[in-house]
């Protein structure tokens, strides 16, 4: 045989090697992977509506596995206990494949589970959804043990093992510690940030995905192992990225009731495109499902858009669909202590130009948010674990909870309803002070725990690094002269803060005092109307985020 056909021949047979060898059926893992639970609770008890019998109640479950089934979606139910102990119930979960389906707690208390734990109960109902009631936080310590006891017990006797994912609206610390050291959950999750709906506010937290609770707070993130609970906690309901925090009083999540939010093909379409395309620190995460309370009337028609959205993700490789228990798992294989993480969308929802980052550490976090070409950074909470929780010694007494961070920039609160306040990023122009304005921002990953949001102005960018302690403005190219942001709040607005001085900020929150450094820039007082400003030095800001 000639040297020439056997050129061919080798090249031939190395480029089939080639494309056979790097041809792979399987979807490769994300740098930065998309996790999604999809997470059902069940009540067998809804007394709030006569027509929500416990048949209704028991179908909506049964529709939620058909659909799930159908798409080929495993996935997390959590059983109240007035559920857990219904034979129906049993019956239809320990059919499901344990590979695929994880039977954990709902941690509602009903009548029977407190009774059963020799507790007087002080309902109206059998189950009652006020917090002085229905949770945890209504029970002394010594009474959460015994109805935790209870819980497990009758758990394991049911299904043989202990539950392994416990999720409430609201859970206490105390309540958290004792379920780990004793009984080793895996995985927990709490509400999403909200004011007052229902009674619970939960506000200024780890904003999204999950995160390691201070052994004395379970809505606070630790900062070091030695303080932490090592059971991540993650963040229910898919909360919108920019209408949920812009009215901390609604309900603008994946929740498939919601006609303008989770119920809505417009907005599905456009939070799994921003979840699953979007840049995305260390790992993005969301929640779906709903609680049978609504009944599948109310959820089938934002099912049946999700469920196949999801699906066809999951085969496209762009995200990983789990039981809690298994994203607990892989949280805490992954990392020793809470993660750096962002959510951002690039492109928001309609005709909207609003595009928003959400940075989370273990130290704060922060939220920036453009909007008609101007940026505002409208949040910027503290974490401390050594600031216990109201409920890890004592009771609530009344149909509310609160659990708060340390509020530097609280956009919400501090501004008008749908209309967050916070820094606004200013110049003077012509003897005017007036906002900088830009074009469209991006957003990259600069290392496992920074983020950067690069704003082009004008002939130049501002570059915007989140990092775990700190975040760093720099005008690059001179985009806007004498730059400086200023701190606004709506007119009459409570706030935390104190005090100016040339380096730092005072603030003081529910008996904690605390403050915001600047390590390069000066901050002084203003008589616009602001609480203070802060001015660069050599043409960068440094603030310290990390309680002191």
């Amino acid at each position: 045989m000639k040297l020439k056909p056997l050129i061919t021949i080798a090249i031939t047979a190395a480029i089939f090697i080639i494309t056979f060898c790097s041809f792979d059926p399987q979807p490769k893992p994300l740098s930065e992977p998309r996790i999604i639970n999809i997470v059902n609770f069940i009540r067998d008890i809804e007394p709030r509506d006569v027509n929500i019998t416990k048949d209704v109640l028991y179908q909506t479950v049964v529709n939620q596995i058909k659909l799930m089934e159908q798409y080929h979606l495993g996935g997390t139910f959590l059983l109240q206990y007035d559920a857990l102990i219904d034979k129906r119930y049993q019956e239809l979960l320990k059919k499901l494949p344990k590979d695929q389906f994880e039977i954990g707690g709902w941690w509602e208390l009903p009548q029977p589970l407190i009774e059963k734990a020799g507790i007087k109960w002080r309902g109206k109902y059998a189950w009652d959804w006020h917090s002085d009631v229905g949770f945890s936080v209504g029970y002394t310590p010594a009474e959460r043990e015994k109805i935790i006891d209870v819980y497990f017990t009758d758990f394991k006797q049911i299904f043989g093992y202990y539950p392994r994912s416990i999720a409430s609206w609201v859970i206490d610390a105390h309540s958290l510690n004792y379920m780990y050291d004793k009984y080793k959950i895996v995985a927990s999750a709490n509400c999403k940030d909200q004011v007052g709906t229902d009674g619970f506010t939960l506000w200024g937290g780890y904003w999204n995905q999950a995160y390691y609770p201070s052994r004395v707070n379970a809505y606070m993130p630790a900062q070091h192992t030695d303080k932490q609970l090592p059971v991540p906690v993650f963040r229910l309901l898919g909360s919108d990225p920019i209408r949920q925090y812009a009215d901390g009083r609604s309900v603008t999540t994946l929740e498939p009731v919601y006609p303008h939010a989770g119920g809505n093909e417009q907005w599905i379409n456009w939070f799994f495109q921003a979840f699953a395309n979007d840049p995305a620190l260390g790992y993005n995460y969301t929640q779906a499902g709903q609680e049978n309370s609504f009944t599948w009337d109310a959820m089938k028609k934002g099912l049946e858009w999700q469920m196949p959205i999801i699906a066809r993700l999951k085969s496209e490789g762009k995200v990983r669909v789990e039981t809690m228990a298994q994203s607990g798992e892989w949280f805490k294989k992954t990392y020793k202590v809470t993660p750096a993480t962002t959510f951002t969308v690039s492109k928001d929802l309609g005709e909207s130009d609003k595009k928003t980052i959400w940075y989370n550490s273990r130290f704060y976090r922060a939220n920036l948010l453009w909007e008609n070409g101007n940026l505002r950074i409208t949040d910027i909470h503290l974490f401390n674990e050594t600031v216990p929780d109201k409920y890890l010694k004592d009771v609530t007494t009344i149909n509310q909870s609160f659990f708060y961070t340390l509020p530097v920039v609280d956009g919400f609160q501090w501004g008008k309803r749908g209309k967050p306040e916070g820094f606004r990023l200013m110049m003077n122009e012509g003897g005017r002070e007036v906002a900088v304005h830009g074009g469209d921002p991006t957003f990259t990953n600069m290392n496992k725990t920074t983020a950067r949001a690069s704003w082009p102005v004008g002939g130049g960018s501002f570059e915007i690094d989140m990092n775990e302690k700190f975040m760093t403005i720099t005008a690059k190219n001179n985009p806007a002269g004498d730059w400086f942001l200023d701190l606004y709040v709506a007119e009459g607005s409570k706030t935390a803060f104190k005090a100016a001085t040339d380096n730092s900020a005072r603030y003081e929150f529910d008996g904690h005092a605390y403050r915001m450094t600047i390590t390069q820039g000066t901050i002084e007082k203003t008589t616009n109307g602001s609480l203070y400003r802060i001015k660069p030095q050599n043409q960068r800001i440094v603030l310290i985020l990390a309680d002191q």
